[in-house]
C-alpha cells in the first residue's frame, strides 16, 4: 500500500504542476479557444499518457478520486484502499500546486476551476457528463485484457477530448484533487466554488460505475 500511495501521489503531483502549470503559463483563457486553449487540453491528457505507462503498474495510475470511486464501486478495490489513494490524490495534488506557485511566483494564477456562467446548476450538470464519460472510459478500457497495451493512450486522448469541450464551461475538472490543490492555495472564488467540483465529478464517477455494471458489463458477459 505505501507504494501505490507513493504511485498516487507522484502521479497527481506531476497532473498538478505539468496541466495545471500549463494552463497558468500559456494563459488559457475559457472564453478563448485558441492555441494556449488546446495546449492545455493536450497537456492533461499526455500527462495521463505518461502517468499511465510509469505507474500504472503499480497503482492503476487513477490519480483522480472519480476514478478511483468508480473503481471501487464496481469491486476493483477494497474500501481501505481506496481511502489511501484519495489521501495520496489530495497530498499529491497540493504538493503540485504549492511547486507551481512558488517556481511561477503567482499564486493567484494556478490553472483552477470557475463555475460556468457562475451557475452552479450548470457547472454541476457540465462537470458530473463530462466525469461520466471519462470514467466509464477507463472501466471499458482497462475491463479486458486485450486493450492493456493502450489503454493508456486511450484514457490519455479521452481525457484531452473532455478539456477540449469542457474547458470553455468550467476549466475542466473531472476530478476532485487536481481542483483542491489550486483552490486551496488561490483560495476566493475558487475556493467558495470547490464544492461543486468535488460533488459532481464524484456523481459522475458514481454513474459511469452504475452504467458500466448494468449496461456495458451485462452486455458483454452475454
Amino acid at each position: 500500500m505505501l507504494k501505490k500511495f507513493c504511485a498516487e501521489f507522484i502521479g497527481t503531483f506531476v497532473l498538478v504542476l505539468f496541466a495545471c502549470g500549463t494552463a497558468a503559463v500559456v494563459g488559457c483563457a475559457t472564453d478563448d479557444p485558441n492555441v494556449a486553449y488546446l495546449l492545455t487540453a493536450l497537456a492533461f491528457g499526455l500527462v495521463i499518457v505518461a502517468m499511465a505507462y510509469s505507474i500504472g503498474n503499480v497503482s492503476g495510475c487513477h490519480i483522480n478520486p472519480a476514478v478511483s470511486l468508480g473503481v471501487l464501486l464496481t469491486g476493483g478495490m477494497t474500501i481501505g484502499e481506496f481511502l489511501v489513494y484519495i489521501v495520496a490524490q489530495f497530498a499529491g495534488a497540493t504538493a503540485g500546486a504549492a511547486v507551481l506557485g512558488a517556481v511561477t511566483g503567482d499564486f493567484t494564477s494556478l490553472g483552477q476551476n470557475g463555475l460556468f456562467e457562475g451557475d452552479i446548476v450548470k457547472s454541476l450538470v457540465i462537470e458530473v457528463i463530462l466525469t461520466c464519460v471519462f470514467v466509464l472510459t477507463i472501466l471499458g478500457v482497462t475491463s479486458k485484457k486485450k486493450y492493456e497495451k493502450v489503454a493508456g493512450l486511450v484514457i490519455g486522448l479521452t481525457l484531452t477530448l473532455v478539456h477540449i469541450f469542457g474547458i470553455h464551461f468550467t476549466g475542466t475538472s473531472v476530478n476532485p484533487a487536481r481542483s483542491f490543490g489550486p483552490a486551496i492555495l488561490v483560495g476566493g472564488d475558487a475556493l467558495a466554488s470547490y464544492w461543486v467540483f468535488l460533488v459532481a465529478p464524484m456523481i459522475g464517477g458514481a454513474l459511469a460505475a452504475l452504467i458500466y455494471k448494468f449496461v456495458i458489463k451485462t452486455k458483454e458477459a452475454e
